[in-house]
Protein backbone atom coordinates (compact mmCIF):
# COMPACT_ATOMS: atom_id res chain seq x y z
CA UNK A 1 0.00 0.00 0.00
CA UNK A 2 1.43 3.51 -0.80
CA UNK A 3 -0.12 6.22 1.57
CA UNK A 4 0.13 9.93 0.39
CA UNK A 5 0.60 12.17 3.80
CA UNK A 6 1.89 15.35 4.06
CA UNK A 7 5.17 16.49 5.64
CA UNK A 8 5.60 18.72 8.35
CA UNK A 9 9.30 19.73 8.51
CA UNK A 10 10.49 21.94 11.75
CA UNK A 11 13.03 23.17 13.42
CA UNK A 12 14.46 22.08 16.72
CA UNK A 13 17.38 22.04 18.84
CA UNK A 14 19.24 19.10 18.98
CA UNK A 15 21.24 18.80 22.44
CA UNK A 16 25.02 17.11 22.45
CA UNK A 17 26.90 15.20 24.90
CA UNK A 18 29.01 18.72 25.14
CA UNK A 19 26.64 21.33 24.59
CA UNK A 20 24.11 22.01 21.96
CA UNK A 21 24.44 22.02 18.22
CA UNK A 22 23.35 24.13 15.50
CA UNK A 23 19.85 24.08 15.19
CA UNK A 24 18.55 20.95 12.62
CA UNK A 25 15.59 20.57 10.56
CA UNK A 26 13.87 17.08 10.90
CA UNK A 27 11.20 16.25 8.50
CA UNK A 28 8.19 14.84 10.42
CA UNK A 29 4.53 13.63 10.84
CA UNK A 30 2.60 13.34 14.18
CA UNK A 31 6.08 13.06 15.98
CA UNK A 32 7.90 15.75 17.84
CA UNK A 33 11.51 15.99 19.02
CA UNK A 34 11.93 15.91 22.81
CA UNK A 35 15.88 15.96 22.57
CA UNK A 36 18.33 14.65 20.40
CA UNK A 37 21.90 13.80 22.53
CA UNK A 38 25.31 12.79 20.43
CA UNK A 39 28.75 11.96 21.94
CA UNK A 40 30.85 14.00 19.44
CA UNK A 41 33.82 11.86 21.17
CA UNK A 42 32.00 8.79 19.46
CA UNK A 43 34.45 7.57 16.18
CA UNK A 44 32.97 6.02 13.08
CA UNK A 45 33.67 2.48 13.04
CA UNK A 46 35.80 2.06 9.42
CA UNK A 47 33.62 -0.02 7.20
CA UNK A 48 30.41 1.72 7.31
CA UNK A 49 30.65 4.89 9.60
CA UNK A 50 28.48 3.71 12.11
CA UNK A 51 28.57 5.53 15.61
CA UNK A 52 25.69 4.50 17.22
CA UNK A 53 23.77 0.95 17.01
CA UNK A 54 21.41 -1.23 18.99
CA UNK A 55 19.04 1.14 21.71
CA UNK A 56 17.00 -0.42 24.62
CA UNK A 57 15.20 1.21 27.80
CA UNK A 58 14.74 1.00 31.26
CA UNK A 59 12.80 2.35 34.19
CA UNK A 60 13.84 1.76 38.12
CA UNK A 61 10.13 1.56 39.03
CA UNK A 62 10.39 5.16 40.72
CA UNK A 63 9.64 7.63 37.67
CA UNK A 64 13.55 7.40 36.33
CA UNK A 65 14.03 6.22 33.07
CA UNK A 66 17.10 5.70 30.84
CA UNK A 67 17.78 5.35 27.44
CA UNK A 68 20.54 2.70 26.81
CA UNK A 69 22.26 3.04 23.47
CA UNK A 70 25.04 1.15 21.58
CA UNK A 71 28.02 2.71 20.72
CA UNK A 72 31.00 1.70 18.38
CA UNK A 73 33.35 1.85 21.81
CA UNK A 74 31.01 0.95 24.21
CA UNK A 75 27.40 1.61 25.86
CA UNK A 76 26.27 4.85 27.06
CA UNK A 77 23.44 5.06 30.04
CA UNK A 78 21.53 8.11 29.11
CA UNK A 79 18.80 9.57 32.23
CA UNK A 80 15.98 10.52 30.04
CA UNK A 81 13.44 10.70 32.77
CA UNK A 82 13.82 15.03 31.93
CA UNK A 83 12.95 14.05 28.27
CA UNK A 84 14.74 17.83 27.06
CA UNK A 85 17.33 17.17 28.94
CA UNK A 86 19.17 14.15 28.76
CA UNK A 87 22.42 13.16 31.20
CA UNK A 88 25.08 10.41 30.60
CA UNK A 89 24.44 8.77 34.20
CA UNK A 90 27.50 6.09 33.15
CA UNK A 91 29.49 4.52 30.39
CA UNK A 92 30.93 0.88 29.90
CA UNK A 93 33.83 0.21 27.44
CA UNK A 94 33.52 -2.75 25.14
CA UNK A 95 35.59 -5.48 25.41
CA UNK A 96 36.88 -3.90 21.84
CA UNK A 97 36.43 -0.26 19.83
CA UNK A 98 35.15 0.25 16.64
CA UNK A 99 31.89 -1.99 16.40
CA UNK A 100 29.96 -2.41 14.22
CA UNK A 101 27.32 -4.36 16.24
CA UNK A 102 25.77 -4.12 19.94
CA UNK A 103 22.47 -5.04 21.46
CA UNK A 104 21.02 -4.75 24.59
CA UNK A 105 18.15 -5.94 27.06
CA UNK A 106 17.40 -5.77 30.06
CA UNK A 107 16.06 -8.05 33.00
CA UNK A 108 15.34 -6.54 36.34
CA UNK A 109 18.17 -4.22 37.02
CA UNK A 110 20.20 -5.93 34.94
CA UNK A 111 21.73 -5.15 31.34
CA UNK A 112 22.72 -7.16 29.02
CA UNK A 113 24.91 -6.45 26.35
CA UNK A 114 26.57 -8.09 22.95
CA UNK A 115 28.25 -7.50 19.87
CA UNK A 116 29.53 -9.49 17.23
CA UNK A 117 32.25 -8.26 15.88
CA UNK A 118 34.96 -10.41 15.57
CA UNK A 119 37.73 -11.10 18.81
CA UNK A 120 38.30 -10.27 20.59
CA UNK A 121 35.19 -9.71 22.49
CA UNK A 122 32.95 -10.61 25.48
CA UNK A 123 29.46 -10.96 26.87
CA UNK A 124 28.45 -8.19 29.38
CA UNK A 125 26.05 -8.10 32.29
CA UNK A 126 25.68 -4.89 34.18
CA UNK A 127 23.71 -4.35 37.41
CA UNK A 128 21.61 -0.69 37.05
CA UNK A 129 20.77 -0.67 40.82
CA UNK A 130 22.69 2.50 41.55
CA UNK A 131 21.84 4.53 39.13
CA UNK A 132 21.26 7.11 38.39
CA UNK A 133 24.56 7.10 40.16
CA UNK A 134 26.30 4.82 37.95
CA UNK A 135 26.33 0.79 36.61
CA UNK A 136 27.94 -1.67 37.89
CA UNK A 137 29.84 -4.39 35.49
CA UNK A 138 29.08 -7.83 36.99
CA UNK A 139 30.45 -9.78 34.14
CA UNK A 140 32.80 -8.98 31.45
CA UNK A 141 34.30 -12.37 29.87
CA UNK A 142 33.82 -14.85 27.23
CA UNK A 143 33.52 -17.79 29.47
CA UNK A 144 29.67 -18.06 28.81
CA UNK A 145 30.09 -16.73 25.13
CA UNK A 146 31.90 -13.78 23.43
CA UNK A 147 29.80 -13.17 20.35
CA UNK A 148 26.23 -12.80 19.51
CA UNK A 149 24.08 -10.99 17.00
CA UNK A 150 21.25 -10.50 18.74
CA UNK A 151 19.70 -11.36 22.21
CA UNK A 152 16.02 -12.12 23.40
CA UNK A 153 14.83 -11.97 27.26
CA UNK A 154 11.28 -13.85 27.38
CA UNK A 155 10.33 -14.38 30.92
CA UNK A 156 13.70 -15.20 32.93
CA UNK A 157 14.99 -16.56 29.69
CA UNK A 158 17.53 -15.25 27.41
CA UNK A 159 17.55 -15.86 23.55
CA UNK A 160 20.90 -15.15 22.23
CA UNK A 161 20.93 -15.57 18.10
CA UNK A 162 24.17 -16.91 16.02
CA UNK A 163 26.29 -17.18 19.09
CA UNK A 164 30.02 -18.29 19.35
CA UNK A 165 32.47 -18.46 21.96
CA UNK A 166 32.23 -19.55 25.43
CA UNK A 167 30.52 -22.64 26.18
CA UNK A 168 30.22 -23.09 22.65
CA UNK A 169 32.61 -25.61 20.59
CA UNK A 170 31.35 -24.20 17.40
CA UNK A 171 28.71 -21.15 16.18
CA UNK A 172 25.12 -21.97 17.35
CA UNK A 173 22.71 -20.71 15.45
CA UNK A 174 20.38 -20.02 18.42
CA UNK A 175 20.72 -21.22 22.33
CA UNK A 176 18.79 -20.35 25.74
CA UNK A 177 20.09 -19.35 28.84
CA UNK A 178 17.96 -19.59 32.38
CA UNK A 179 18.47 -16.41 34.49
CA UNK A 180 17.28 -17.88 37.81
CA UNK A 181 20.70 -15.87 38.45
CA UNK A 182 20.75 -12.93 36.36
CA UNK A 183 24.17 -12.02 36.80
CA UNK A 184 25.41 -15.79 35.72
CA UNK A 185 23.08 -17.33 33.23
CA UNK A 186 23.42 -21.32 32.70
CA UNK A 187 22.87 -22.56 29.24
CA UNK A 188 19.98 -24.93 28.68
CA UNK A 189 19.73 -25.74 24.88
CA UNK A 190 21.13 -25.18 22.06
CA UNK A 191 18.65 -25.27 18.65
CA UNK A 192 21.40 -27.38 17.25
CA UNK A 193 21.01 -30.24 19.19
CA UNK A 194 17.38 -30.51 18.37
CA UNK A 195 17.89 -29.61 14.62
CA UNK A 196 21.72 -29.87 13.73
CA UNK A 197 20.66 -29.69 9.43
CA UNK A 198 17.54 -27.58 9.31
CA UNK A 199 19.22 -23.70 8.67
CA UNK A 200 22.04 -24.17 5.83
CA UNK A 201 23.10 -20.83 6.76
CA UNK A 202 23.48 -22.67 10.67
CA UNK A 203 22.25 -18.95 11.89
CA UNK A 204 19.51 -17.39 13.69
CA UNK A 205 20.03 -13.37 12.90
CA UNK A 206 17.30 -12.04 15.41
CA UNK A 207 14.00 -13.48 16.83
CA UNK A 208 11.18 -12.40 18.83
CA UNK A 209 9.80 -14.35 21.54
CA UNK A 210 6.66 -14.57 23.52
CA UNK A 211 5.98 -17.43 26.03
CA UNK A 212 8.54 -18.92 24.56
CA UNK A 213 7.61 -19.68 21.01
CA UNK A 214 10.33 -17.80 18.99
CA UNK A 215 9.50 -15.93 15.90
CA UNK A 216 13.23 -16.78 14.33
CA UNK A 217 14.42 -14.55 11.20
CA UNK A 218 17.43 -16.76 9.88
CA UNK A 219 18.00 -14.73 6.82
CA UNK A 220 18.34 -16.53 3.50
CA UNK A 221 16.87 -19.85 5.16
CA UNK A 222 13.82 -17.36 5.79
CA UNK A 223 11.35 -17.52 9.12
CA UNK A 224 10.93 -19.97 11.53
CA UNK A 225 8.69 -20.69 14.23
CA UNK A 226 10.29 -22.87 17.03
CA UNK A 227 8.89 -23.81 20.33
CA UNK A 228 11.20 -23.99 23.52
CA UNK A 229 9.39 -26.40 25.84
CA UNK A 230 10.43 -25.69 29.42
CA UNK A 231 9.87 -29.23 31.38
CA UNK A 232 11.35 -31.21 28.31
CA UNK A 233 14.33 -28.41 27.53
CA UNK A 234 14.38 -29.20 23.74
CA UNK A 235 13.13 -27.33 20.84
CA UNK A 236 9.94 -28.18 18.75
CA UNK A 237 9.56 -26.78 15.02
CA UNK A 238 6.18 -25.06 14.55
CA UNK A 239 6.51 -23.77 10.85
CA UNK A 240 8.14 -22.03 8.29
CA UNK A 241 7.86 -19.04 6.22
CA UNK A 242 10.65 -19.52 3.58
CA UNK A 243 8.76 -18.61 0.61
CA UNK A 244 6.87 -14.67 0.12
CA UNK A 245 6.95 -11.58 -1.70
CA UNK A 246 9.98 -9.74 -1.79
CA UNK A 247 11.84 -11.93 -0.05
CA UNK A 248 15.72 -11.76 1.00
CA UNK A 249 17.88 -11.98 4.02
CA UNK A 250 15.05 -12.15 6.78
CA UNK A 251 15.94 -9.43 9.57
CA UNK A 252 13.77 -9.60 11.99
CA UNK A 253 10.16 -9.63 13.18
CA UNK A 254 7.65 -8.45 15.59
CA UNK A 255 4.12 -9.84 16.67
CA UNK A 256 1.05 -7.88 17.78
CA UNK A 257 -0.18 -8.27 21.09
CA UNK A 258 -3.05 -10.63 20.03
CA UNK A 259 -0.73 -13.32 18.67
CA UNK A 260 -2.54 -12.93 15.10
CA UNK A 261 -0.13 -10.78 13.21
CA UNK A 262 3.34 -11.15 11.96
CA UNK A 263 5.38 -8.12 10.70
CA UNK A 264 8.86 -8.78 9.54
CA UNK A 265 11.45 -7.08 7.55
CA UNK A 266 14.26 -8.08 5.26
CA UNK A 267 17.40 -6.21 5.26
CA UNK A 268 19.07 -7.44 1.50
CA UNK A 269 18.95 -5.99 -0.71
CA UNK A 270 18.11 -2.75 -0.09
CA UNK A 271 14.59 -1.05 -0.22
CA UNK A 272 12.64 -4.15 0.77
CA UNK A 273 9.06 -3.59 1.72
CA UNK A 274 7.88 -4.75 5.28
CA UNK A 275 5.55 -8.57 4.73
CA UNK A 276 2.71 -8.52 6.77
CA UNK A 277 1.61 -12.23 7.61
CA UNK A 278 -1.46 -13.97 9.76
CA UNK A 279 -0.26 -16.05 11.65
CA UNK A 280 -3.02 -17.31 14.19
CA UNK A 281 -2.97 -20.57 12.81
CA UNK A 282 0.49 -21.98 12.37
CA UNK A 283 -0.44 -24.82 10.28
CA UNK A 284 -1.61 -22.15 7.83
CA UNK A 285 0.32 -19.07 8.18
CA UNK A 286 -1.13 -16.81 5.20
CA UNK A 287 0.42 -13.36 3.58
CA UNK A 288 -1.55 -10.58 3.93
CA UNK A 289 0.08 -7.90 2.38
CA UNK A 290 3.31 -5.53 1.72
CA UNK A 291 4.25 -1.83 2.61
CA UNK A 292 6.87 0.42 2.49
CA UNK A 293 7.69 3.91 3.79
CA UNK A 294 9.59 5.16 0.50
CA UNK A 295 11.28 3.38 -2.24
CA UNK A 296 14.98 2.93 -1.70
CA UNK A 297 15.21 2.71 2.50
CA UNK A 298 15.39 -0.33 4.22
CA UNK A 299 13.63 -1.15 7.07
CA UNK A 300 15.39 -2.89 10.20
CA UNK A 301 13.98 -3.80 13.43
CA UNK A 302 10.10 -3.32 14.54
CA UNK A 303 8.61 -2.99 17.91
CA UNK A 304 5.02 -3.47 18.10
CA UNK A 305 2.54 -2.13 20.64
CA UNK A 306 -1.02 -3.78 20.68
CA UNK A 307 -1.66 -3.23 17.15
CA UNK A 308 1.10 -0.23 16.16
CA UNK A 309 4.30 -0.87 15.04
CA UNK A 310 7.41 1.01 15.22
CA UNK A 311 9.80 0.52 12.83
CA UNK A 312 13.62 2.06 12.57
CA UNK A 313 13.85 2.48 9.12
CA UNK A 314 16.94 3.30 8.30
CA UNK A 315 17.58 6.23 6.24
CA UNK A 316 13.94 6.90 6.29
CA UNK A 317 14.12 7.27 10.41
CA UNK A 318 11.04 6.22 12.81
CA UNK A 319 8.28 4.69 10.88
CA UNK A 320 4.85 4.22 12.69
CA UNK A 321 1.97 2.21 11.03
CA UNK A 322 -1.66 0.81 12.23
CA UNK A 323 -1.56 -2.91 11.43
CA UNK A 324 -4.95 -3.51 12.80
CA UNK A 325 -5.96 -4.12 9.28
CA UNK A 326 -3.26 -6.15 8.26
CA UNK A 327 -4.52 -6.34 4.55
CA UNK A 328 -3.80 -2.59 4.25
CA UNK A 329 -1.72 -1.55 6.95
CA UNK A 330 -1.83 2.57 7.41
CA UNK A 331 0.95 5.39 8.55
CA UNK A 332 0.17 7.24 11.26
CA UNK A 333 3.34 9.24 11.41
CA UNK A 334 6.98 9.64 10.83
CA UNK A 335 10.51 11.04 11.91
CA UNK A 336 13.36 11.44 10.03
CA UNK A 337 16.25 11.12 12.40
CA UNK A 338 18.52 11.05 9.39
CA UNK A 339 18.44 14.68 8.32
CA UNK A 340 21.60 14.24 5.65
CA UNK A 341 19.18 12.63 3.47
CA UNK A 342 16.02 14.98 2.32
CA UNK A 343 12.91 12.77 2.92
CA UNK A 344 12.01 10.28 0.03
CA UNK A 345 15.04 10.22 -1.60
CA UNK A 346 17.49 10.41 -3.30
CA UNK A 347 19.23 7.53 -1.00
CA UNK A 348 22.57 7.88 -1.10
CA UNK A 349 25.08 4.79 -0.67
CA UNK A 350 26.40 3.29 1.79
CA UNK A 351 22.56 2.16 3.12
CA UNK A 352 23.50 1.49 6.81
CA UNK A 353 22.66 5.06 8.36
CA UNK A 354 20.05 6.40 9.76
CA UNK A 355 17.60 4.71 12.31
CA UNK A 356 18.97 1.51 13.70
CA UNK A 357 16.58 0.20 17.03
CA UNK A 358 13.60 2.00 18.56
CA UNK A 359 12.21 1.39 21.99
CA UNK A 360 8.09 2.13 22.77
CA UNK A 361 7.77 0.72 26.06
CA UNK A 362 9.05 3.87 28.40
CA UNK A 363 5.82 4.09 30.66
CA UNK A 364 5.69 8.05 30.18
CA UNK A 365 5.23 6.88 26.12
CA UNK A 366 8.09 8.70 24.66
CA UNK A 367 10.01 6.74 22.75
CA UNK A 368 13.90 6.11 21.90
CA UNK A 369 15.32 5.99 18.63
CA UNK A 370 19.20 5.40 17.77
CA UNK A 371 20.57 6.90 14.60
CA UNK A 372 23.65 5.48 12.83
CA UNK A 373 25.16 8.81 12.71
CA UNK A 374 23.24 11.09 14.88
CA UNK A 375 22.83 9.36 18.07
CA UNK A 376 19.79 9.35 20.63
CA UNK A 377 16.18 10.97 19.67
CA UNK A 378 13.80 11.16 22.82
CA UNK A 379 10.59 11.53 20.57
CA UNK A 380 6.93 12.53 21.39
CA UNK A 381 4.16 10.67 19.88
CA UNK A 382 1.69 11.41 22.30
CA UNK A 383 -0.28 12.78 18.87
CA UNK A 384 -0.25 9.06 17.61
CA UNK A 385 -1.20 7.74 21.10
CA UNK A 386 -3.88 10.16 21.84
CA UNK A 387 -7.33 8.54 21.55
CA UNK A 388 -6.13 5.02 21.52
CA UNK A 389 -7.59 4.45 24.96
CA UNK A 390 -9.76 8.06 25.46
CA UNK A 391 -11.72 8.07 28.46
CA UNK A 392 -15.49 8.39 27.34
CA UNK A 393 -17.56 10.55 29.91
CA UNK A 394 -19.96 8.71 32.48
CA UNK A 395 -23.14 8.51 30.72
CA UNK A 396 -22.04 8.46 27.47
CA UNK A 397 -21.46 5.73 24.97
CA UNK A 398 -19.60 5.96 21.76
CA UNK A 399 -19.15 4.13 18.38
CA UNK A 400 -17.31 4.77 14.83
CA UNK A 401 -18.19 2.41 11.93
CA UNK A 402 -15.65 1.92 9.92
CA UNK A 403 -13.21 3.15 11.88
CA UNK A 404 -10.70 2.86 9.60
CA UNK A 405 -12.60 4.09 7.13
CA UNK A 406 -11.70 4.45 3.57
CA UNK A 407 -11.15 7.97 2.22
CA UNK A 408 -14.02 9.48 0.63
CA UNK A 409 -16.47 7.68 2.47
CA UNK A 410 -18.66 8.44 5.43
CA UNK A 411 -18.25 7.72 8.95
CA UNK A 412 -21.09 7.04 10.94
CA UNK A 413 -21.08 8.01 14.92
CA UNK A 414 -23.35 6.80 17.09
CA UNK A 415 -24.08 8.45 20.49
CA UNK A 416 -25.81 7.46 23.78
CA UNK A 417 -26.40 11.20 24.04
CA UNK A 418 -27.47 14.27 21.89
CA UNK A 419 -25.00 15.07 20.31
CA UNK A 420 -24.22 18.71 19.73
CA UNK A 421 -20.99 19.74 17.92
CA UNK A 422 -18.88 16.29 16.16
CA UNK A 423 -15.38 17.60 14.73
CA UNK A 424 -12.75 15.59 12.87
CA UNK A 425 -9.17 17.19 13.19
CA UNK A 426 -5.76 16.57 12.32
CA UNK A 427 -3.28 15.63 15.65
CA UNK A 428 -2.17 19.23 15.34
CA UNK A 429 -5.82 20.31 16.72
CA UNK A 430 -6.96 21.97 13.19
CA UNK A 431 -10.67 21.52 12.56
CA UNK A 432 -10.87 19.66 9.24
CA UNK A 433 -14.59 18.60 9.13
CA UNK A 434 -17.53 19.54 11.45
CA UNK A 435 -21.51 19.12 11.66
CA UNK A 436 -22.87 21.18 14.66
CA UNK A 437 -26.52 21.69 16.13
CA UNK A 438 -27.47 18.16 15.60
CA UNK A 439 -29.08 17.30 18.73
CA UNK A 440 -28.98 13.72 17.58
CA UNK A 441 -27.58 10.32 18.28
CA UNK A 442 -26.38 9.38 15.01
CA UNK A 443 -24.21 11.46 12.99
CA UNK A 444 -22.97 11.08 9.31
CA UNK A 445 -19.77 12.59 8.40
CA UNK A 446 -17.96 12.44 4.99
CA UNK A 447 -14.16 12.07 4.95
CA UNK A 448 -14.04 13.71 1.38
CA UNK A 449 -10.50 15.23 0.99
CA UNK A 450 -8.67 13.63 3.80
CA UNK A 451 -5.88 11.71 2.82
CA UNK A 452 -4.95 8.27 4.48
CA UNK A 453 -3.52 8.76 7.90
CA UNK A 454 -4.47 9.28 11.77
CA UNK A 455 -6.98 11.88 12.88
CA UNK A 456 -8.68 12.93 16.51
CA UNK A 457 -12.96 12.47 16.51
CA UNK A 458 -14.18 14.96 18.71
CA UNK A 459 -18.01 14.34 20.06
CA UNK A 460 -19.74 17.12 22.23
CA UNK A 461 -23.12 15.79 24.00
CA UNK A 462 -25.03 16.58 26.80
CA UNK A 463 -22.47 14.15 28.84
CA UNK A 464 -19.07 15.52 28.23
CA UNK A 465 -16.67 16.02 25.29
CA UNK A 466 -15.35 12.54 24.22
CA UNK A 467 -11.81 12.38 21.76
CA UNK A 468 -11.94 9.23 19.61
CA UNK A 469 -8.79 8.22 17.33
CA UNK A 470 -10.30 8.14 13.37
CA UNK A 471 -7.98 5.85 10.89
CA UNK A 472 -8.41 6.80 7.15
CA UNK A 473 -7.32 4.46 4.76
Amino acid sequence: MKAFIKTLPFLIAAFSFSGVHAQATYTAQNIGLLSNWDDPSVPAEPVYSIRYNGIWGWDDGNGNEYALIGASSGVYFVNVTVPTAPVVADFVPGHRTNCIWREIKTYGNYAYLVSDDASPNSFQIVDMQYLPDSVHVVHDSNTIFERSHTIFVDGNKLYCGTVKGGVFSSTAAMAVFDLTDPAQPSLLRKLNTDFPNLLPSNQVHDMFVRNDTVYASCGFDGLYIFKHNTAANNFTLHGSITSYPSSGYNHSSALTDDGATLVFMDEVPNGLPVKVYDVSDFSNMTFRSTFQSNVGPTPHNPFMVGKTCYIAYYQDGLQVYDVSNPVQPVRLGYFDTHNQTPWGGPYPSPAYQGAWGAYPYLPSGNVLVSDMQNGLFVLDVSSITTGLDAAVPAGQSVSISPNPVAAGQEVLIKTSGLASLVEISDTRGRVLTSSNALMNTEVRLSTSGLESGLYLLRLTSADGVSVQRLVVR
